[in-house]
Formats: structure tokens, C-alpha cells, sequence
């Protein structure tokens, strides 16, 4: 019976500290308020302590700036005179606000007409210097008026501190008094809540031991199903790392060879050849997304697409096959469902795909049809279902749930006459389902299936895609004036990827892995890297992560990569990454990056015998030759020496030494004509120094070094001639 009556008593002194609490929070309160009233009270003397200092200093910078004018007779003291003498007017005004007291009015009012009279007075001598002269000026500044208006208004303005000094202590008094009260309050607040939070506590952790140990065994276990996990998602990461290199190479060398002049026998087993892989590489993508769409993490992209256009393509990648087995295909679409469609056209096409392909690997005779008919059709959606039907081998009643289910197929015997792994028809549901959609299927052994599906999809504005039709025009994406440099370490994909560069004009450098990359990069522009992820020495996300943080290079950078797991992309373009093209790689996909990303490499010059210009220097010296010389040796000085300097600024980012050193250097390479090529690279840099961005600092750099070196070589050659 103790047991409860203690835990009562605790509920109770709980209940008495929540009560507590309120009332000293209240009280606390009500002081912090009384200690932020006297701060802003505190703070406003201060500003007028302030204001009376900077009337005084403009008074005598007033009078300053007119002594110097006077005396040296240069009226560039004068410039900003007028704006001094409007803000010791302004500031009279702010005076006048701050002290409404009416014991300090009499020294307010002096104060005023003292100001309004200096004021005049130097107006008076300026009026005097500008019409007759810094001699009748200085006659009227001896007169000592001036001196002795500064020195009554220096005085009033002490007067004035002293009675805002006395206001400043009696606040500070004010609000130390009201910080003890505050502190007070603290302390007891404090140790009342000390007292009830440690009496509750000591309960609460005593009957929270238990639920400790439960929660540590939950932990436990937990700890094991992310580690399970993450050891699947590395499974399936380095499965599809190691079959997707190799893959690239076969569908890629296969695709060429296809190309190529061929017997037909010849053309026979390498088309086989490149079935198998697309068969393989198909296995591959099923599981990479059932892990996807188990982690939750494969996204619906909304587009616009053509429904008939999409039907009649998938039904084209059949057609071979179907005509193999003398198959009858047939499309039917309903008038009323509307062809142009927005929502994810990539996962439709995995659906149907799916499902096709398994009623041409069931059928052996017969036909397959795809027919679409409307359910519900707005201006705003449409509700549409999906009919694929076969005349193929059915599926048994009682087997008929479980052909969505991961690795199963309707019988064994299925497995080894057809082949395949039984996750199509997974994929296919969790996708139906990921879109809100449902799928049904209808079978009976030996006359054939049916599947319907039944989704909901948006209709786009068709004006607004008729105007961006005709407003687009279509133009040829040329990759010319572009460099690449690819960092692949696998011998047959360099191989594949060279031919790619050779067959589209670019110019390209390949290295082994990513610390030749950077050593390449630091020494050559390029318009691209072509990244791999995975290499010896150092892999691709390090290589990124050093051009983009430590480099500060803007360079284009695509992943090329064998990796294919959901979050890869992600994580490649949180580390810099411009794109990511995922091995086996499709040249239409890579070409359209290249395009998309690439920059074009600036204009050299086609005769580097032609990159000095030196009228300027001969309009400078006259067509001295010997001072040309001169100034042509001192180039060949200052130049390098400048580069190294501006270089190991950009390696500290000493913004400081950056802006200094690109200002000097455009005065340097003006001497020998190059203002015009180089001023707006350096203009870019010392405009990125002021504002602390690197950005692209050492891109612009690299321009100024190669172009600068080559004209000190040209200035040699120059030298070395005139003798």
C-alpha cells in the first residue's frame, strides 16, 4: 500500500512544481520586461551621446575641410561641404527630438542658433572663397568668429552630455536593480524546479528501467535489419556494378559490329549474342527495381505523352518475335480516350512491356491484343482501362493470386519450358499500385489470359501545347569546338567510349582513374569529363569532390557508371555532378548529355604569331626602339613571376592577394596588346575576389596562364630577332 500512496504524493508534487513554475515564469517575466524596457531606455541614451559626438566632429570637419581649402587655395576640400553642412542640420533635427525636457531647453535653443550661426559663418567663407579668392577668405576666418562659435558650441554640447551622462547613470542603476530582482527570481525558480524535477525523476527512472531494456532489445534489433538491409543494398549495388561492366561492353561492341559488313550467319550469332545480353541486363533491371520500389524511393515523373504513340512502340519492340511465332497483334483505342496524356509514361511502358512480354512467351499460337477504353474522361482526367489479352497456355484458378508474388510463376514446369524469374508480373503490380491504379486478371487453362488495368491520368492544356509546338524549333545539336576527358579504367570501355568521341568529331584525353584526371585537368581545359565512379587509386566521387572544393573548377561533369541503385544519381549530383548515364551505355543518351552539358572551349587563335599587338606600345613610346625593348624585357620579368604569385593566391583563396595581383596584370599584358583577350578574363577574376566567390577563378586563371605564356614565348622570339 506504500508503493501507491508514495506515487501519489509524487503526482502531487508534480502537480504543485507545474503551478510553481507558472507563477515564478510570470514573475520572470514581468522582470525580463522591466530589464528590456531600461536596455532600449539605455540604448537611447546612448544613441544621443552618440549624435551629440557626431554634431560636434561635423562642426569641426566643417570648419576643417574650409581651413584647408583656404589655406593650400584647392577647392577639392570642398566637395562634400554642402552634404556636411545638411547633416549638421539633420542631425540639429535629431537633437531636437531627443531632448524634449524641458530643463535642458535653454541649451538646446542656444545650441541651434550657435549651429544656425557657424553655419552661416561658413557659408559666409566659402561665398568668399569661390567669388574673391582664398586671401579674403583667410581674412574672414582670422576675424576669430569662427573660433569662438566652435568653442561655444563645443561647450553647450558638454553641458548637454552631462545632464544625458546623469539620465545614463540613473537608468543603469535602474536596470541593475531590476537585473538583481531578475537574478533572485532565477535562483528561486531554479530550485524549485530542481527540487520537484528531481523527485519526479528519481520515480520516472525507476520505472523506466524496465522499459530501458526493452527498448535496448528493440534497438538490437533494429540494428540487425538495417544491417541486413544495407548489406542487400550492397549485394545488389556491387551485382549490378559487376554485371553492367562487362554488359556494356558487349551490347556496345555488339551494337557496332551489327554495323559493320557481315555474313549471314555471322549476322545471326550476333544479334543472338546481343539478345542474350539485353535478356541479361534485363534480369538485372527487375531487380534493381523490386529494391527500388521496396525502399520506397522510385519516383513517379509526370510528362506529357502520346497514349497511341506509346502503345504502337512497345508493341513494335514484339514484332520480331511475334512474327517468329505468326502471332496476330492487334491496337484498340477508343475515340473517346484522349491520345495526349500527362503522368509517368516511363512506368506505362514498364507495365506494358511486362505483360506483353510474357503473352508472347505464352502463346504459341493465336493473337495478342491491346485494347483502351474510357471509364471516366473530364477536362481535367481521364480514368482509362487497359486490356492485353493472349490465346496462350492460361493460368489455373488457384494459381492466378499468387503470379504477382516476387519468384513465381504459375508451375513449375513454366520455369523450365519458358524460362524467366517470376518478378515481371511483381514489377508490374507494385508500379499499378504505386500510381493508384488496379489490376485484375482473367484466365483459363489452354485459351489464353487477360489483364486489365485500370489508371488515372491528367490531360495537359492542349493550347498551351499547341503554342509551345509551334514556339519550339527544332535545331541539330553539334558537338564541335569540344574536348572531353574520360576517366575509365576498364580497357574495353575505353575502347568503346574512344570510338564514340571518333564517330562524333570530339576531341578527347582518357586516364586510368582520378588521380590522373586531376592531374590532367590542372594542366588542360576541357569542355567534359566523363567520369566512371568506380576505379583503382581513386574513384570518381573523390576526383569530384577535389575539382569542385579544392580545384573550384566548373567543369561539366557526368557520371558514366556501371553503379545503378536508387540514390546513385542523387548522391553523384550532390557531390558536383552535372549528370548521370548509367552503364550499359546508349550513345542517343550520352550524346544528348554531352550536348546538354558540355561547354564549348573559347576561340583560339589560329596564327599564335599574331597574338602580340604593339601599337599601343609604340604610340607610348614614340617608336623608341630602345625603350620598347626595355619595356618588352621587363615583360619577360614581371610576367612569370605575377602568374606564379596570382596561382599560389588562388591555391591560399587569398582574396585579398587575388583582386591585387589580376588588377596589376591587366596594366602588364596592355603593354603588349593583349587588354582585349585577356582584360575581361582578369576583370572576372578581380570581381570574384571582391565578392569571395572561387568559383570560377581557376578556370579563368588557366585562360590567362596559357594565353600570357604564349605571348612571353612570341615576346622571346621578338627579342631574339630585333637582337
Amino acid at each position: 500500500m506504500q508503493k501507491p500512496e508514495f506515487r501519489y504524493w509524487v503526482l502531487w508534487l508534480f502537480l504543485i512544481g507545474i503551478l510553481g513554475i507558472v507563477f515564478l515564469q510570470v514573475i520572470s517575466g514581468f522582470n525580463i520586461n522591466r530589464l528590456i524596457q531600461g536596455n532600449r531606455r539605455l540604448l537611447s541614451e546612448l544613441r544621443v551621446q552618440n549624435d551629440l559626438r557626431m554634431l560636434e566632429t561635423d562642426i569641426i570637419t566643417i570648419e576643417s575641410d574650409l581651413r584647408g581649402a583656404v589655406i593650400t587655395a584647392d577647392s577639392s576640400h570642398l566637395q562634400n561641404i554642402d552634404e556636411e553642412m545638411l547633416r549638421v542640420n539633420k542631425e540639429m533635427g535629431t537633437m531636437r527630438r531627443a531632448f524634449p525636457s524641458k530643463s535642458t531647453g535653454n541649451d538646446l535653443n542656444q545650441l541651434e542658433r550657435l549651429v544656425h550661426e557657424k553655419i552661416e559663418f561658413s557659408r559666409m567663407v566659402l561665398d568668399a572663397f569661390q567669388q574673391q579668392g582664398h586671401i579674403r577668405a583667410q581674412n574672414i576666418i582670422n576675424s576669430r568668429k569662427g573660433k569662438e562659435l566652435r568653442d561655444s558650441i563645443v561647450s553647450v554640447i558638454a553641458r548637454l552630455d552631462s545632464v544625458r551622462h546623469a539620465q545614463l547613470i540613473r537608468i543603469t542603476d535602474s536596470t541593475e536593480a531590476t537585473g538583481k530582482n531578475a537574478r533572485l527570481w532565477g535562483i528561486l525558480f531554479t530550485a524549485f524546479v530542481l527540487l520537484a524535477v528531481i523527485l519526479s525523476f528519481w520515480y520516472i527512472l525507476n520505472q523506466g528501467r524496465q522499459q530501458q531494456r526493452i527498448i535496448s532489445l528493440l534497438n538490437e534489433s533494429d540494428k540487425r535489419n538495417r544491417e541486413v538491409a544495407q548489406m542487400k543494398e550492397q549485394f545488389l549495388a556491387n551485382m549490378s556494378h559487376e554485371i553492367r561492366t562487362p554488359m556494356n561492353s558487349i551490347l556496345g561492341f555488339t551494337s557496332l559490329l551489327r554495323r559493320t559488313s557481315l555474313e549471314n550467319q555471322q549476322r545471326e550469332y550476333v544479334q543472338n549474342i546481343h539478345s542474350a545480353g539485353e535478356n541479361l541486363l534485363a534480369l538485372v533491371n527487375d531487380i534493381l527495381d523490386l529494391s527500388k520500389i521496396e525502399a520506397g524511393m522510385m519516383q513517379l515523373d509526370e510528362v506529357r505523352f502520346s497514349l497511341h504513340s506509346l502503345i504502337t512502340s512497345v508493341g513494335a519492340m514484339f514484332h520480331e518475335k511475334m512474327k517468329e511465332k505468326e502471332l496476330a497483334f492487334d491496337i484498340r483505342i477508343d475515340p473517346v480516350v484522349p491520345d495526349i496524356l500527362q503522368g509517368d509514361a516511363v512506368r506505362l511502358t514498364q507495365i506494358i512491356v511486362n505483360i506483353l512480354s510474357n503473352a508472347v512467351k505464352f502463346t504459341e499460337e493465336g493473337r495478342i491484343e491491346v485494347a483502351v477504353d474510357p471509364i471516366d474522361v473530364t477536362e481535367q482526367k481521364a480514368r482509362i482501362k487497359m486490356v492485353i489479352s493472349d490465346t496462350g497456355i492460361g493460368i489455373a484458378p488457384h494459381k492466378q493470386k499468387a503470379i504477382f508474388e516476387r519468384f513465381q510463376q504459375a508451375e513449375a514446369e513454366t520455369t523450365r519450358r519458358f524460362g524467366g524469374t517470376g518478378l515481371g508480373l511483381a514489377i508490374v503490380k507494385q508500379l499499378v499500385d504505386m500510381q493508384q491504379g488496379n489490376i485484375s486478371v482473367y484466365s483459363e487453362l489452354g485459351k489464353g489470359t487477360r489483364f486489365e488495368i485500370v489508371l488515372e491520368y491528367k490531360l495537359p492544356d492542349l493550347e498551351q501545347l499547341f503554342s509551345e509546338a509551334m514556339a519550339a524549333e527544332a535545331e541539330p545539336v553539334s558537338l564541335s569546338k569540344i574536348k572531353a576527358l574520360i576517366a575509365e579504367d576498364n580497357p574495353m570501355n575505353q575502347h568503346l567510349v574512344a570510338h564514340l568521341m571518333k564517330s562524333w568529331s570530339i576531341e578527347y584525353t582518357i586516364v586510368n582513374n582520378g588521380r590522373e584526371a586531376l592531374d590532367e585537368i590542372q594542366k588542360e581545359h576541357y569542355s567534359i569529363i566523363l567520369m566512371d565512379i568506380q576505379m583503382p587509386e581513386m574513384d570518381g566521387y573523390t576526383a569530384t569532390s577535389i575539382i569542385r572544393n579544392e580545384l573550384h573548377l566548373s567543369v561539366p561533369i557526368i557520371a558514366m557508371t556501371a553503379h545503378a541503385m536508387l540514390g546513385e544519381k542523387e548522391k553523384c549530383l550532390q557531390l558536383g555532378m552535372n549528370d548521370y548515364v548509367s552503364k550499359p551505355i546508349k550513345e542517343t543518351v550520352l550524346y544528348n548529355s554531352i550536348a546538354r552539358h558540355a561547354q564549348p572551349l573559347p576561340e583560339k587563335s589560329a596564327d599564335k604569331g599574331t597574338l602580340l599587338n604593339l601599337e599601343y606600345l609604340h604610340q607610348l613610346s614614340g617608336n623608341d626602339t630602345d625603350f620598347e625593348k626595355e619595356i618588352l624585357g621587363q615583360f619577360l620579368v614581371q610576367t612569370p613571376v605575377e602568374l606564379e604569385e596570382l596561382e599560389s593566391a588562388i591555391d591560399r583563396i587569398d582574396f585579398v592577394a587575388i583582386r591585387k595581383i589580376a588588377h596589376s596584370m591587366k596594366s602588364t599584358v596592355g603593354y603588349v596588346g593583349l587588354a582585349e583577350e585577356l582584360h575581361p578574363y582578369l576583370d572576372r577574376i578581380e570581381r570574384q575576389a571582391v565578392q569571395e566567390n572561387n568559383k570560377d577563378i581557376r578556370t579563368d586563371f588557366l585562360y590567362v596562364n596559357e594565353k600570357t605564356k604564349d605571348a612571353i614565348k612570341e615576346v622571346e622570339v621578338l627579342l631574339r630577332r630585333e637582337g
